[in-house]
């Protein structure tokens, strides 16, 4: 019997596993053949203080210290390289700017606006009179989302953890304070329980007879273009626009380009669609002087959120040792080392270090909340 059971192998159930670990044995349970396959091997993979409500960005704010100074040896390489992002506030959108730039100046460092001339520096295919103000998100940076998934699952192994695959949870059972999972791969036991399933977290909730927390899974398509040849793109910072119906950001010598599409979806395998595709680049047409003459590879992934798109984060209120760690929403490879705290905190049942939740409410991030 180990110490801990994990169900879910993205980025969540890693790094919740990782954290663990160094309280007693691990063993995470991944339903696919290999762990990250959905959203987490989808990410946008960018580490942002300016993005999401206040806790979202309290979770964020408290992952900054792992990705800048990652334990010794866990990774070859920086979590991290600088970005930047240029947010752009279309014509008719000022208030939504100003509001957007209002929470950007409280990050640890802040937003400033900048004029076209300095947006044209940043990016030059920007289109004049397209947007009527801009501001800069400096501290953004592009997160190598594989090196740190690699590594809280490396981690976990080397402390003597189990990570098993095809492992699809069917039930769960608790008697005698202990957890008994059945799933594909066997059974499995340990009285303590984290629910990292993404978009099947309701689902092994229910499994275990524990209130599901209301997730909805939403698709979110991204692709591949070609940028301008006579251009080097390398050093561009990601644009968006604060309404949010597009970004695009430099990636592996071309652009990637979303519509930012959220849509509700069952929990599966997403797959772009066409309308999506077509949508986003209409849009980064509109707005640049960019010339998307076909595109390279599109796909899709799932953001799972509950209505409030604050986590799920704490023990469950109605059944002993099962702890959530889900609606991560589209923050969740950002704030992965907090989050991974945090619920390693609740299924420890041992309170978290100030430095992991500097002006983290427990309650705005707890199971059965109201709203």
């Amino acid at each position: 019997m180990n110490d801990f059971l994990v169900v879910g192998g993205g980025i969540a159930g890693a790094s919740a596993g990782y954290f663990l670990s160094e309280s007693g044995s691990v063993t995470l349970l991944e339903m696919e053949s290999a762990p990250g396959y959905h959203a987490t091997g989808r990410s946008a993979a960018l580490f942002t203080e300016y993005y999401g409500n206040r806790t979202v960005r309290a979770i964020t704010a408290a992952s900054r210290s792992f990705f800048t100074a990652p334990p010794p040896g866990f990774a070859d390489g920086p979590l991290v390289t600088p970005r930047g992002v240029v947010a752009l506030g279309p014509v008719g959108a000022e208030e939504k700017f100003a509001q957007v730039l209002a929470a950007g100046l409280t990050a640890p460092t802040p937003v400033r606006e900048i004029d076209p001339a300095e947006v044209r520096r940043h990016c030059p295919v920007v289109r004049d009179g397209w947007y009527s103000r801009a501001m800069l998100k400096p501290a953004a940076m592009d997160i190598d989302v594989d090196l740190l998934h690699q590594g809280f699952l490396r981690g976990i192994r080397a402390r003597g953890g189990t990570i098993v695959t095809s492992a699809r949870v069917r039930r769960l059972t608790r008697q005698d304070g202990v957890w008994r999972a059945t799933t594909d791969a066997g059974e499995f036991s340990a009285p303590v329980v984290v629910n990292a399933a993404g978009a099947w977290a309701d689902e092994v909730a229910t499994a275990a007879g524990v209130a599901p927390a209301g997730l909805v899974p939403l698709r979110r398509t991204a692709l591949i273009v070609d940028p301008p040849e006579d251009l080097d793109v390398a050093g561009w910072p990601m644009v968006a626009d604060v309404t949010e119906t597009f970004y695009f950001k430099p990636e592996s010598g071309k652009l990637l380009i979303s519509p930012v599409d959220q849509t509700p979806v069952p929990p599966g395998d997403a797959r772009p669609d066409d309308l999506d595709v077509a949508l986003a680049v209409e849009r980064v047409q509109e707005a640049t002087t960019l010339v998307v003459r076909s595109v390279k590879h599109a796909w899709a992934g799932l953001r799972t959120a509950v209505k409030d798109d604050t986590p799920v984060i704490g023990a469950a209120p109605d059944a002993d040792g099962f702890v959530w760690l889900a609606g991560l929403s589209g923050y969740g490879v950002q704030s992965s080392p907090a989050a991974g705290r945090l619920a390693a905190s609740a299924a420890t049942g041992t309170p978290p270090n100030r430095e992991d939740r500097p002006d983290i409410d427990l309650a705005e991030i707890a199971p059965g909340r109201p709203g």
